[in-house]
């Protein structure tokens, strides 16, 4: 199979197209051949090697986990004996986990883990694009805000991907919500269900008047120390960029202040509680009621491109890579 893979730090062009053996699924896996994948700015920083707080994880001296990527959208192509949820032929999405190998045409996944049936309405591309921020916006709002109707949450970085589902997943849980992006996103962000936009190159959002129950640096832009003044008494601000500050904050505020900080580390989460959230969203966008951002789709010739994008910083919802098979049509006919 082919596989992008990245095996040592460095910049875009150190992601590399090669062929690996197909993986052999075990007793309790089955055998997902991928058409889509996403690249997100964790997948950047984990090639890019530049946080050091991150490399504790994927590697000090040299990548970990030389395939990266973490959602997948495809077709079980077969089953390991003891499997009994799933089928060669079933279309599927999910997530790889903390051990990611997502950016791969073949992965395993148990079938207990953080995957689940595909809605027959939307396209591979469209579910990975489903997934890529939300299995990250959801354990935000829902679990460590516990956001609830009729509160107020301010969305820093409402245009990425994770950006993106916070906005439509705050409005499900009927919140009032104010988006934080450049001028040019406005209007999409405004189409995801935001009450109030905020352009970021006009001023920063710190100095409004409002206060908010939450808010949510879903691109790690902002800090607590900056944040609180416009936090209402209770309320918390949370960040998906790991830090020493954040970790700190975290457990000051826990036991002491009129308000909270705190971080919650998504990707590490128990695979049955991730394979309900994969549930979850699938059933959203599958009603119409959560809308798939797509930005670029890219060949995996051009996956280096895709994670040059990717770190400009400036993608509108999700980098998807198409893995469809080579010299052949895709059994995915709905992929774009």
């Amino acid at each position: 199979m082919q596989a992008l893979t990245s095996r040592t730090y460095g910049a875009p062009e150190t992601v590399h197209i090669e062929e690996l053996p197909t993986p052999v699924p075990g007793d309790h896996e089955v055998l997902v051949r991928s058409y889509a994948t996403a690249v997100s700015m964790a997948e950047c920083t984990a090639r890019s090697g530049r946080d050091r707080v991150a490399r504790l994880y994927f590697g000090l001296a040299r990548p970990r986990f030389p395939v990266l990527g973490t959602v997948f959208a495809g077709e079980v192509r077969a089953v390991g004996r003891a499997v009994v949820k799933y089928r060669a032929g079933d279309r599927v999405m999910g997530s790889a986990g903390p051990k990611l190998g997502a950016h791969a045409e073949y992965l395993t996944v148990s079938e207990d883990g953080a995957i689940a049936f595909m809605p027959a309405v939307l396209a591979s591309a469209d579910a990975v694009a489903v997934l890529d921020g939300a299995l990250t916006a959801l354990p935000f709002i829902r679990d460590a805000a516990g956001l609830k109707a009729g509160q107020s949450i301010l969305i820093n970085g409402a245009s990425g991907a994770v950006g993106a589902a916070a906005v439509q997943l705050a409005k499900q849980f009927g919140a009032v919500v104010t988006a934080v992006c450049s001028t040019a996103n406005l209007e999409l962000v405004k189409s995801l269900g935001a009450d109030h936009v905020i352009d970021y190159t006009a001023g920063d959002f710190t100095h409004t008047a409002q206060d908010y129950d939450v808010v949510f640096d879903a691109v790690g832009k902002s800090s607590y120390a900056r944040s609180r003044k416009i936090l209402k008494p209770g309320g918390i601000y949370l960040t998906t960029v790991p830090s020493l500050p954040i970790l700190m904050w975290a457990l000051v505020t826990r036991w002491f202040g009129r308000t909270r900080a705190g971080i919650t580390f998504t990707g590490l989460r128990k695979p049955q509680a991730m394979a309900q959230d994969v549930r979850f969203m699938g059933e959203l966008a599958a009603l119409g009621r959560f809308e798939p951002v797509i930005d670029r789709i890219y060949s995996l010739k051009d996956a280096a491109s895709a994670h040059a994008h990717v770190e400009t910083g400036h993608k509108k919802g999700s980098v998807i890579i198409s893995l469809q098979a080579r010299g052949a049509v895709s059994t995915d006919d709905n992929f774009g």
